[in-house]
């Protein structure tokens, strides 16, 4: 049976999109040719897998992902529970994510743990398991499982991505999962090399089939010339809310500025980086100014390992145009 033919172009509905919007805005993604949907599950926004089936309900034929979830917020049952109830009712189209969760956001509800890595397996391989018809009993540092099966697995294998960072997580995901959606902001060269670390995993696991990968990128992008200046200028401060909440990490060591990043941050905040980050951050942790400049960088991040790449309009004057312009490249880049 042929694959359809789908655009490598995402998006990443912003997780202040009020509920009421979701299906309408989904429904506009599948329609401009975008190859998947992201709804975001940022604590405390908007409920992932909710916006999930909203979205779905809304729309054909676009995979929707979830991302993504944090490991320790659900019980890895009742996880498997809300996937297979979407999967079930809309085969082949649902892309769940699970990471460790924004640490700030977890320690809001008392959810710190002392190992996020055995979170983060224990929730893979319960949920597949689950997923699959399994019956699980088991205990472990994270979950424990009594004797628990789900009413209605899912007869097909629902594909499971990680949203992690380091190296632990990436061997992680080449190991047992089916993807990773790489954060917003990575530049290339994180892309490349986490391409050859999961591979490298896959493979040692004994894994026929290469893990997927989907890169969020924050973009703003504008089909009219003479307003690039001003598409460069609205991105800078946003990226550097972003750069400075996030602070030096595997990303962003990835092209060697961790060290830069941290001393902008310990004589000031956000807006200390969005007064003296260089111009080229913009180039290299999003997607910025014309068609042109876009279709450029994407085919970087393509070229570099990805299988698609997930614009996140993270400057919402700008959501519109830069869904537009994009809208305008999807049938450039499709597999």
């Amino acid at each position: 049976m042929a694959h359809p033919v789908r655009s490598r172009l995402g998006v990443l509905l912003g997780s202040t999109t009020p509920p009421e919007q979701i299906g309408a805005q989904a429904h506009a993604a599948e329609s401009a040719g975008y190859g998947e949907l992201w709804i975001p599950e940022d604590y405390f926004f908007l409920g992932g897998v909710a916006g999930a089936a909203l979205a779905l309900g809304s729309t054909a034929r676009i995979p929707v992902g979830i991302g993504v979830v944090s490991s320790v917020v659900r019980h890895p049952a009742l996880l498997a529970m809300e996937i297979g109830t979407l999967a079930r009712a809309y085969p082949g189209r649902l892309i769940p994510g699970i990471g460790h969760g924004v640490p700030g956001w977890t320690a809001q509800m008392g959810l710190t743990q002392r190992s996020p890595m055995s979170a983060l397996r224990e929730t893979l391989t319960g949920v597949r398991e689950l997923l699959s018809g399994k019956t699980v009993d088991e205990d472990g540092r994270f979950a424990t499982f009594r004797q628990i099966a789900i009413t209605h697995p899912v007869p097909d294998r629902v594909p499971l991505y990680t949203g992690v960072l380091g190296d632990k997580g990436l061997e992680l995901t080449g190991r047992l999962a089916d993807g990773l959606l790489v954060s917003a902001l990575a530049p290339v060269e994180y892309v490349r090399a986490a391409r050859e670390k999961l591979d490298a995993a896959a493979k040692a696991a004994g894994r026929e089939q290469r893990p997927g990968i989907s890169v969020l990128a924050a973009a703003n992008i504008t089909r009219d010339p003479d307003r690039i200046a001003a598409a460069r200028a609205a991105l800078r401060p946003v990226l550097a809310f972003y750069l400075a909440a996030t602070g030096p990490t595997a990303l962003f060591g990835a092209v060697g500025v961790n060290e830069q990043l941290a001393d902008m941050l310990a004589r000031g905040g956000a807006e200390t980086v969005a007064a003296e980050m260089p111009e080229e951050w913009l180039d290299v942790f999003g997607i910025v100014g014309d068609q042109d400049s876009a279709r450029a960088r994407i085919g970087e991040y393509l070229d570099a390992g990805a299988d698609s790449v997930v614009l996140a309009t993270v400057v919402p004057d700008g959501a519109e145009e830069t869904l537009a312009a994009t809208g305008e490249l999807t049938a450039e880049f499709t597999h």
